[in-house]
């Protein structure tokens, strides 16, 4: 009887078995090695996880280290970021962004892994005649998380470039960058090129043409020597592929140029 009983049991109860001989704070230790998400799963398969998932060192370990610092950052109040838990301020960074910076950049973690996200906004950006009213101006818009966005009104030269200090990003990290744009009502796009490029600034950087328009967007076209042009929908995978060479710990101190066109 006793040796059928060994034969039923599966291996996943003899993992359980193992974990729940182990004293909590080496549950923790374990769990502190794992992602938020692994912690938030195996919190649900058994109380001797359950119980460890809710330490602040579990999830103090996920927040990065400079957090403090962040939030100090912040344009909010520091009597608005009490949290009862590191857990409850580790999700509030995931769902509610930070505007810090004077407000010119938004700062939120990423809730699947706690790597850190960034969103520049406008004005943190460097434009070709950016402060002409003739060519750009900058409304606010209810929709926009950042107290102004500019709004391109007429331009022959359209040359925009961001970048961030590498120091600033999770170490160890792939990164990739977005350019985010409203394109509703816009027209001076149609089948115009646009360089962009991305990497890190004092070395080569990767070059792409681009278009920004709808139209074009749909498919990729090739010009007669064999160069493939790409839409904006399609070149966040090779930005991504361009970042993911770019690993922060072996760039420190330098600046990551996201995204130049």
């Amino acid at each position: 009887m006793e040796s059928n009983t060994i034969e039923d049991r599966s291996p996943e109860s003899d993992v359980f078995l193992v974990f729940s001989s182990l004293p909590e704070g080496s549950v923790v230790e374990i769990l502190k090695r794992t992602t938020p998400r692994d912690a938030c799963r195996l919190s649900t398969l058994a109380s001797v996880f359950r119980s460890a998932a809710e330490s602040d060192a579990v999830w103090k370990s996920f927040l990065p280290p400079d957090f403090k610092e962040i939030i100090d950052r912040s344009l909010e109040s520091s009597s608005q970021r009490h949290f009862s838990s590191k857990k409850e301020l580790f999700f509030s960074l995931c769902d509610s962004p930070l505007l810090i910076d004077g407000g010119r950049k938004s700062f939120w973690l990423e809730k699947k892994s706690g790597k850190k996200c960034y969103m520049l906004a406008a004005r943190e950006l460097a434009i070709i005649w950016g402060d002409t009213p003739e060519y750009w101006t900058w409304p606010s818009l209810p929709e926009s998380r950042f107290s102004e966005v500019a709004f391109l009104n007429d331009v022959c030269w359209f040359d925009v470039k961001g970048k961030i200090d590498t120091g600033m990003l999770s170490s160890g990290t792939k990164y990739a960058a977005y350019l985010v744009f409203d394109s509703r009502d816009s027209y001076g796009f149609e089948e115009v090129e646009v360089k962009s490029s991305v990497g890190i600034v004092g070395d080569e950087l990767t070059e792409k043409i681009i278009y920004l328009d709808k139209e074009i967007s749909e498919e990729e076209v090739e010009d007669e020597a064999g160069y493939g042009y790409v839409s904006i929908e399609k070149v966040r995978s090779w930005i991504n592929d361009t970042l993911t060479e770019l690993y922060t710990s072996q760039e420190p101190g330098k600046e990551l140029l996201g995204l130049e066109m």
